[in-house]
């Protein structure tokens, strides 16, 4: 049974960092299809970064483009996001999501791109960030 563990997250004043880290538990492909979505409250889920682990990121929202960094951990099927120069606007909650099984990249990222989430098979517990003077 695959399991999105997400870790990271937390606290920040604005232009500050953080990180979050998502690992796919049991999950059996040489490569996966994974990347983060955001929710503040009041307002829709959006999709931020697709990444496709073996090919790199594949999509950034323009939202968080220049300022978020994804990129494939030394630890198999695991994805880092580091986060700079965090607004307040982006205080939300971040949650990890997976595909099942090999995808094409365009497929991979449009599911996080056109915001396909209930295509999506695996999600992470969901991570609060919150920036704040």
């Amino acid at each position: 049974q695959v399991q999105l563990v997400e870790s990271g997250g937390g606290s920040v004043q604005p232009g500050g960092s953080l990180s979050l880290s998502c690992a796919a538990s049991g999950y059996t492909g040489s490569n996966i299809c994974m990347g983060w979505f955001r929710q503040a409250p009041g307002k829709e889920r959006e999709g931020l970064v697709a990444v496709y682990t073996g090919a790199g990121a594949l999509y950034y929202a323009e939202s968080v483009v220049g300022r978020f960094l994804a990129s494939q951990a030394t630890a198999k099927n695991t994805v880092s996001l580091v986060m700079n120069n965090l607004k307040p606007e982006d205080t939300a909650t971040y949650y990890c999501a997976a595909a099942r099984g090999p995808v094409e990249l365009l497929q991979c990222r449009n599911y996080f791109a056109q915001g396909a989430e209930t295509d999506l098979d695996y999600w992470g517990q969901g991570t609060q960030v919150t920036v704040s003077s």
